[in-house]
């Protein structure tokens, strides 16, 4: 057996701690009401239910405070047939600076039944210096399922003076809709963020970006009305009559809020979660 000398156990130096959270969570419809079928949390994933109407509420918590390298979350939601399920973050979540080789990593489940309808109203993500990111959202829905599902990004706070000019991002999207794979997104964002961004061809300078989905038999009706609501820097398409993506930019996050935050009422006919006006 291999003796370790005190001077090689220093050098090992204590392992940092990594955060773990997987939370799963699925609606039924129950006498005109969606309600709570099945719930599970683990780790620093947390799940807390406002009182809503007719629809089931739930605000995603990370309890570890944010996201660095070699950190990973798991998020499952499930609106069974009929149900309405609206989820929200308690708060814009962070991503901190990680160490080199350590990645964080964020994978989000949605499947939405026949009949159903499910809202996904996360809260910006925000990016610090040296971030390390892979997110991932897959969506599988019947064909006469409802969906708004929203993804933003903030690189850098501006009004602190941050600009990022290291870091590694990886975000995808995957819609299915009857098994057919009808909308992929990718963005792959490495090393100096603020010189890929400010190029006309990218961002244009701007600090911050959306992508929205709406999918529901006739969704494409809503273009005229979108196009009249954003502002010069965001643009629609009606991809197929029932699925319409917006792509939005702004100068910072304050700026993509505003525009953001009126689409998402516009395309939810109703009020955000209440964490959004905190």
């Amino acid at each position: 057996m291999t003796q370790q000398s005190p001077t090689d156990l220093a050098d090992i130096g204590p392992r940092p701690q990594r955060a773990r959270g997987k939370a799963r969570l699925s609606a039924k419809l129950r006498n005109g009401r969606s309600t709570i079928d099945d719930l599970h949390m683990s780790g620093s994933a947390k799940l807390l239910f406002p009182r809503g109407k007719d629809e089931l509420q739930a605000v995603y918590l990370n309890s570890s405070g944010g996201v660095t390298g070699g950190d990973a979350f798991d998020v499952a939601a499930h609106a069974q047939t009929g149900a309405h399920l609206v989820m929200t973050t308690q708060a814009a979540e962070r991503i901190y600076r990680a160490v080199p080789g350590q990645v964080g990593r964020v994978a989000t489940q949605l499947t939405v039944d026949a009949g159903a309808r499910l809202d996904w109203l996360p809260q910006e993500t925000i990016l610090f210096e040296g971030a390390a990111l892979n997110r991932r959202l897959s969506i599988d829905m019947a064909e006469d399922a409802r969906l708004v599902a929203c993804e933003s990004f903030i690189f850098g706070r501006r009004a602190m003076g941050e600009v990022l000019h290291d870091i590694h991002l990886r975000d995808r999207i995957d819609l299915r809709v009857g098994g057919r794979l009808v909308f992929a997104d990718r963005l792959r964002l490495d090393g100096d963020a603020a010189q890929i961004l400010s190029q006309p061809a990218t961002a244009n300078g701007a600090g911050a970006m959306a992508t929205v989905i709406r999918a529901a038999p006739g969704a494409s009706g809503c273009v005229e009305r979108l196009r009249e609501m954003l502002p010069q820097t965001a643009g629609v398409s009606a991809l197929t009559p029932d699925l319409v993506a917006i792509r939005m930019v702004s100068v910072d996050g304050f700026a993509l809020r505003g525009h953001l935050a009126s689409v998402l009422r516009y395309l939810c006919g109703a009020e955000l979660p209440r964490p959004w006006m905190i």
